[in-house]
C-alpha cells in the first residue's frame, strides 16, 4: 500500500512531499480529521499498513481486529459528515495494553489462565476513549498480569525492542511501548505498578507517563496490586502524551480509588515558559550500579534545564534504597490475594483433569500461572502468612510511608525530581530470565514513585553508543500532572532526541 503525503495545517507553506502521515503527532492527526483534510478510515489504513509490514519482526500486538478497526474509523467519518461532535481524540488509533477491559474483546494479561476470557463490560478508560472517539487499535502483549520488566514472561511469545531486535523492550508495558516507538500506533495506554510505562517507555525511546494514584480510573483494570496500580498514557512526544491523558483523567464513581477533582486541560499551558524552576537531583539516583552511558545522558539533561535557567539543587531521598524491597513485598502480598480469585471455578482455564475440587484448583493454577506468577504469588502468601506478616508485609507498609515522607519534603524545596529511569540501556532478551533479584533491579528508580502515589514520566534524553534509547526520568508532587509535563516539554524543545526515529525495511519516510 503507498504511503499518502500530507502537509502540515499549521503551516501553510509546508509541502506535501515533506514527511509522511506516520510522522505527524497524534495532536496534528486529530486536527486534520476534525477540519476534513484527512479521513479516519484514512489514518487507520495507513496503520494498519504498518502493523502489517512491521509487526511480524516486533510483535507488540496479541490481536487486532482489522475490520473492527476500520469498522470504528468509519463511524467518526460518518459522524463528522452529519455534523455531530466527534470528540478530541476523533480518529486517532488507540493501542490497549491487553490487562485492560475491552468489552466483547477477549483480555488474557497474557496469561494462559485468563485464555478466551471475554469480558462483557468497558473499562473506564475505554469508556473515555470511545467517548472522545478515539479508535481502539487491538490489544498488546505484556508480561503476565503485569508482572515483570522486559516482556519476556508472555505466555504467548516475546516482543522486541523496535531499536535492536535483540533486546527487551522492556515491561510489563512492553508491546504498547514498541508498538508506539516502531510507528506502528501514535498513542497507546500501558499500565503501571512499579514502572510499568515508564521503564519501556525509556528503553524503546517514547514518552511515557504514570499518573498520580487515583488520578485515572482502574475500574475494569485487572489488578495485580491494587494500591498501586495505574493506567497511563505512552506517545511519542509530551503534547500527545497530554492529549491522551487529558482524556483518561477524571473521576470514576465504580473506583472507589478514585480522586473527585476538577478536570484539568493538560494542553492549555504546555508551551508556557517558567518564570522560575527548581529541579532537585537525588544523590541516591547517582550510586553503584548506574551505567556509565546512562549518567551521562542524564547529567547532560540537567545541564539542559540550567541552560534554561532553572536552578539545580542536590537532595537526599534517604530511604528510596529500599523501594526494591518494599515494593516487592506490597506488590506480592496485593498480589496473592487479588490472583486467588482465578480458581477454575468462576471464569478463565479449568484443568481438563482432576480427581476433586482441591486438585482442580491445584491443576487449573498450575497449568495457567507461568513462573514469575507463581513465584511472586508464593512470595507474597509468605510474607501475609502467620508469624511473618509483622516481620515483613507491616514493615515494608512503614517503609512505604518514609519513602513518601521523603518525596513530600523534596518536593517542598523543588519542582520537579530529575534522574534515571532505568540503571541500564535495554539488555539483550534472555540476559536475566535466570536472575530475578538483577530483573527486579531494573525498577529500582521506578518502583518509590508507585509506592509514593506521585505522578512520574519517562521522556527520551540521549542514546547510548550502540544506539539504543535513554530516558530521563521526571517526578513531580501529587496531582502535579501540568507541572510534569510543562518541565518535560521544555526540554523536548531544547532538544531532538525524541524525533529520532527506528529504522524498518518498509520505510519511505524522507
Amino acid at each position: 500500500m503507498a504511503e499518502q503525503q500530507f502537509s502540515d495545517p499549521r503551516n501553510p507553506n509546508s509541502s506535501s512531499s515533506d514527511e509522511s502521515l506516520g510522522e505527524w503527532p497524534a495532536s496534528v492527526l486529530a486536527e486534520h480529521i476534525r477540519d476534513g483534510r484527512l479521513k479516519a478510515e484514512e489514518v487507520a489504513e495507513y496503520f494498519l499498513s504498518k502493523v502489517r509490514q512491521r509487526d511480524a519482526s516486533i510483535r507488540a500486538f496479541l490481536r487486532i481486529d482489522e475490520e473492527a478497526v476500520l469498522r470504528q474509523a468509519r463511524q467518526i467519518d460518518l459522524r463528522r459528515q452529519q455534523g455531530e461532535p466527534i470528540g478530541p481524540l476523533a480518529g486517532l488509533p488507540v493501542a490497549v495494553k491487553d490487562n485492560i477491559c475491552v468489552g466483547g474483546e477477549q483480555t488474557t494479561c497474557a496469561s494462559r489462565i485468563l485464555e478466551g476470557f471475554v469480558p462483557p463490560y468497558d473499562a473506564g478508560v475505554i469508556t473515555r476513549l470511545k467517548d472522545a472517539g478515539a479508535v481502539l487499535f487491538g490489544k498488546t502483549n505484556m508480561d503476565e498480569f503485569a508482572m515483570g520488566s522486559s516482556t519476556e514472561n508472555s505466555a504467548y511469545f516475546k516482543t522486541v525492542n523496535p531499536w535492536d531486535r535483540r533486546c527487551i523492550p522492556g515491561g510489563s508495558s512492553g508491546g504498547s511501548a514498541a508498538a508506539v516507538a516502531s510507528g506502528q500506533v501514535p498513542l497507546a495506554l500501558g499500565t503501571d505498578t512499579g514502572g510499568s510505562i515508564r521503564q519501556p517507555a525509556s528503553h524503546c525511546g517514547v514518552v511515557g507517563m504514570k499518573p498520580t494514584y487515583g488520578r485515572v480510573s482502574r475500574y475494569g483494570l485487572v489488578a495485580f496490586a491494587s494500591s498501586l496500580d495505574q493506567i497511563g498514557p505512552i506517545a511519542r512526544n509530551v503534547r500527545d502524551c497530554a492529549l491522551l491523558l487529558q482524556v483518561l483523567a477524571g473521576h470514576d464513581e465504580r473506583d472507589s480509588t478514585s480522586i473527585d477533582r476538577p478536570a484539568e486541560d493538560f494542553c492549555d499551558r504546555l508551551e508556557e515558559p517558567f518564570e522560575s524552576l527548581t529541579i532537585g537531583v537525588p544523590r541516591e539516583y547517582f550510586a553503584e550500579g548506574l551505567d556509565a552511558e546512562v549518567e551521562q545522558a542524564i547529567r547532560e539533561a540537567i545541564a539542559v534545564f540550567k541552560d534554561q535557567g532553572a536552578q539545580v539543587k542536590d537532595l537526599s531521598l534517604p530511604h528510596s534504597p529500599y523501594g526494591v524491597a518494599v515494593y516487592y513485598l506490597v506488590a506480592t502480598a496485593e498480589a496473592s490475594s487479588n490472583l486467588a480469585r482465578y480458581d477454575g471455578v468462576h471464569y478463565g482455564r479449568r484443568a481438563e483433569q482432576y480427581e476433586d475440587l482441591i486438585d482442580m484448583v491445584c491443576q487449573s493454577r498450575g497449568q495457567g500461572f507461568g513462573a514469575e506468577v507463581k513465584r511472586r504469588i508464593m512470595l507474597g502468601t509468605y510474607a501475609l502468612s502467620a508469624g511473618y506478616r509483622d516481620a515483613y508485609y507491616l514493615k515494608a507498609m512503614q517503609v512505604r510511608r518514609r519513602i513518601r515522607d521523603d518525596f513530600c519534603r523534596a518536593f517542598s524545596e523543588c519542582d520537579v525530581i530529575v534522574g534515571p529511569v532505568a540503571p541500564t540501556p535495554a539488555f539483550l532478551i534472555g540476559e536475566k530470565v535466570d536472575d530475578p533479584l538483577a530483573m527486579y533491579l531494573s525498577d529500582i528508580y521506578t518502583n518509590p514513585a508507585n509506592l509514593a502515589g506521585i505522578p512520574a514520566l519517562s521522556l527520551p534524553c540521549g542514546f547510548t553508543t550502540a544506539g539504543l534509547p535513554i530516558g530521563l526520568h521526571l517526578q513531580a508532587a501529587p496531582f502535579a500532572e501540568e507541572t510534569l509535563l510543562r518541565v518535560a516539554r521544555a526540554f523536548e524543545r531544547a532538544t531532538t532526541w525524541h524525533e529520532r526515529r527506528p529504522s524498518f525495511p518498509d520505510a519511505t519516510e524522507s
